[in-house]
């Protein structure tokens, strides 16, 4: 075939195939270039999902009438006064969308600078540009998409329902609001408004709270805990939300770069690494990130939605990241999972995060006595004989009034944070009275916290114990998980783990880590390969896992029979130990109900 040149009208379409994917991405557009024009208030509506009419008005500083000319040509643009692409603050820059939109829809512009009286209007139908003419208009700018893909029919096919459109033109609005919370913002969809956000003043937090709150929902409003950390010549603003707060997807995870929102796979992967040992698998926490960087350190013309960037320094960027959340999470301390349903109404308070080796409350004991059947003297497995047992003397502070922890009926008993355990419940739940209400305690998932952090503290000091197996265990499994553990043995030794080839669909474990005690080494070792399969590549991330999973299966199980020394040591490590709200997997491991709670239960109230 010969060769030949496209015409202008070919060319645009191509263009607008890779720059407007979807009507969400025309409104992205064109509200990128509101915010960059100045704008303090942007209208958006859509009808039919944005395939009939997108008009997206502002009040920012408008076009005369050469620009308006110029603006719906290719490649015309006023946002790289220097031509340097390294050097780019605006969030369009292309010069693409105006003449894409016209070449596949009907594209309208009415503007008036707001130093003139006069404004104008230009029309682009099907790749076909008017003459500008004279039109009435306030100032600002108005921009009317009719009739999107018209002729480009085949694209309409891939388009999803209405209401899936309208979700994204939605999502994408939210986006840019949550970057700018200095422009008001109004979003009507079909017939409804479906978003009014007011314009918040400069350095007025409680406006930028009220706008997370619409957006992310109340609880993350209430709850998020503020990101601040500088570094390196980057810094990292946000709020995170805490652990307990999570979907099962990451559409509330909002990234901003240089206040471009961006769907990042560094930035999101950072975040999933900074809530790894609190949030469940599968489960992903809402954030607010705010990036900001020299432009010459990260490329924002790699993609043609401008939807990605690249860092010159990724390593930097990620490390940011997970120390700043890092560091938020344990400023926040652990909140307990929220009772549910009628025990906690809207409106109610959120229960205190615990905070570590909090001062011990002096608080008179009283008559109560457990009604409950009392634990087996001597339970089975030797708990508190075991490498697992508590370390009465780190885990207990010295009461002040001289009571021990493990005679809770005397006169008058110091209680902490986490109360006073007063009976197990079904063998797996620990009941604790506290000046406030009751708290119940999950032993095993509490336990499991425990001993992850422990882990965690012994590998990063680099001084786990081991303990030698007077009989090595065999652990019999299919090949390739016997093979996959083998080829990864070193790694899993720093963990204190030691294992060998012991034959095809064999692994001998001749070593464990000292903090385990007893435990099933069988089903361990096969968790074990499945975790080696799913893991992160980077060998921190490896041993974390191990460590997890190792915390999981020598932890005290539910079913286990507890004495009430043995569970009021469970609650003041539980104190003394970090993210204690959640064990390894990311559940809960105790939940508060507050005096007025149980109240309302029994409606007292």
């Amino acid at each position: 075939m010969a060769i030949r040149e496209l015409s202008q009208v070919e060319i645009n379409r191509i263009a607008a195939g890779e720059v407007i994917e979807r009507p969400a991405s025309a409104v992205k557009e064109l509200v990128e270039n509101a915010i960059d024009a100045g704008a303090t208030a942007i209208e958006i509506i859509a009808e039919n999902g944005g395939l009939s009419l997108i008009r997206v008005s502002d009040d920012g500083i408008g076009m005369d009438e050469a620009d308006l000319a110029l603006c719906v040509r290719r490649h015309a643009t006023s946002k790289l006064p220097s031509g340097d692409l390294m050097a780019i603050r605006t969030l369009g820059f292309r010069g693409e969308a105006l003449p894409s939109l016209g070449s596949v829809g009907t594209l309208s512009i009415v503007t008036r600078p707001r130093a003139s009286s006069r404004g104008h209007e230009i029309e682009v139908r099907a790749g076909q540009t008017s003459p500008v003419r004279p039109a009435a208009a306030r100032p600002g700018t108005c921009v009317e998409v009719r009739d999107l893909f018209a002729a480009t029919p085949a694209r309409l096919k891939f388009m999803k329902s209405e209401r899936a459109e309208n979700a994204a033109i939605s999502d994408v609005v939210k986006r840019l609001a949550l970057a700018c919370p200095h422009v008001g913002f109004a979003l009507t969809v079909g017939e409804r408004a479906s978003l009014q956000l007011a314009r918040a003043a400069e350095g007025d937090e409680n406006a930028v709270r009220a706008r997370l709150a619409r957006i992310m929902g109340r609880e993350f409003g209430e709850d998020a805990e503020p990101v601040h950390l500088e570094r390196d010549g980057l810094a990292l603003t946000g709020y995170a939300g805490r652990p307990t707060l999570n979907r099962p997807d990451a559409s509330l995870q909002y990234v901003f770069v240089n206040g471009r929102p961006v769907k990042d796979r560094l930035l999101f992967s950072a975040i999933r690494g900074a809530y790894m040992d609190v949030v469940p698998r599968g489960r992903f926490p809402l954030a607010v990130l705010f990036l900001t960087l020299r432009v010459e350190d990260v490329d924002v013309n790699v993609h043609p939605a401008k939807a990605e960037v690249r860092f010159r320094e990724a390593s930097l960027v990620r490390a940011l990241v997970v120390s700043a959340l890092h560091d938020a999470l344990r400023r926040a301390g652990a909140m307990a999972a929220r009772p549910t349903g009628v025990l906690m109404p809207a409106g109610a308070a959120a229960p205190e995060p615990v905070q570590y080796r909090a001062p011990l409350r002096a608080w008179p004991q009283t008559s109560f006595a457990p009604t409950y059947p009392q634990p087996m003297a001597d339970p089975p497995g030797g708990f508190a004989e075991a490498a697992l047992a508590f370390d009465t003397e780190e885990a207990r502070p010295t009461p002040t009034n001289g009571a021990a922890h493990d005679a809770p009926d005397s006169a008058d008993t110091n209680y902490e944070r986490l109360g006073m355990a007063r009976a197990q419940v079904h063998n797996t739940y620990i009941l604790s009275e506290t000046p406030k209400g009751v708290i119940l305690i999950d032993q095993h998932a509490a336990h499991e916290r425990i001993v992850y952090e422990k882990l965690k503290a012994a590998l990063a000091g680099g001084r786990i114990a081991r303990q030698l197996l007077l009989i090595p265990e065999i652990v019999e499994m299919p090949e390739d998980d016997a093979a996959l553990v083998a080829e990864h043995a070193e790694t899993v030794a720093g963990s204190g783990l030691a294992l060998e080839s012991f034959g095809p669909g064999a692994i001998i474990v001749r070593e464990v880590p000292a903090l385990l005690g007893q435990c099933d080494l069988q089903t361990l070792v096969r968790d074990l390969a499945h975790e080696l399969k799913d893991s992160a590549n980077t060998v921190e991330a490896r041993l974390h896992a191990i460590c997890a999973t190792m915390a999981c299966h020598g932890s005290v199980r539910a079913g286990r029979p507890m004495r009430l020394d043995e569970m009021n040591a469970l609650l003041r490590e539980m104190e003394t130990t970090p993210n204690a709200a959640q064990c390894n997997h990311g559940r809960p491991t105790y939940v508060e109900l507050s005096r007025g709670d149980l109240e309302r239960l029994f409606e007292r109230r």
